[in-house]
């Protein structure tokens, strides 16, 4: 009897820089949150981003939510990608947490962005793909 290799996800740190249920954002920047600004709606997910990770499309850190309980702003997490939310436009959000939480995250996104949820190892393929990020 052969068993075949489980496949391990791997890791990725990411900052949490909009709290679930809040309007004020903040934004990673040199290594620490400042404020933002004020959204005229309260984010349905943790909104952030993977600092060492670089998106061309719209030439900033990847995006990142974190689905389920609220956490802080500042909160750096550690933790495997749980899915990836495939936008037209290229600015893809890399999900993390219980995707029995992800109708709220793909409601947020209008219909014109053709927002869908992928599987862990699209978001894995996707990450991998993406270039350094450029120096300062």
């Amino acid at each position: 009897m052969s068993t075949s290799p489980t496949y391990t996800c791997p890791t990725y740190q990411g900052v949490v820089e909009w709290t679930a249920g809040t309007a004020q954002r903040f934004i990673w920047r040199g290594g620490r949150t400042e404020p933002y600004r004020t959204e005229a709606q309260p984010a349905p997910v943790n909104y952030g981003c993977l600092p060492a990770l670089w998106n061309p499309a719209d030439h900033a850190e990847v995006d990142a939510v974190w689905l389920g309980e609220p956490r802080p702003v500042g909160t750096l997490v550690q933790a495997a990608p749980t899915g990836l939310l495939h936008l037209q436009d290229g600015d893809h959000k890399v999900v993390f947490g219980p995707l029995e939480d992800a109708q709220a995250l793909l409601d947020w996104f209008p219909a014109e962005r053709g927002a869908r949820l992928l599987a862990p190892a699209a978001a894995v393929a996707w990450l991998e793909s993406l270039p350094l990020p450029p120096h300062p």
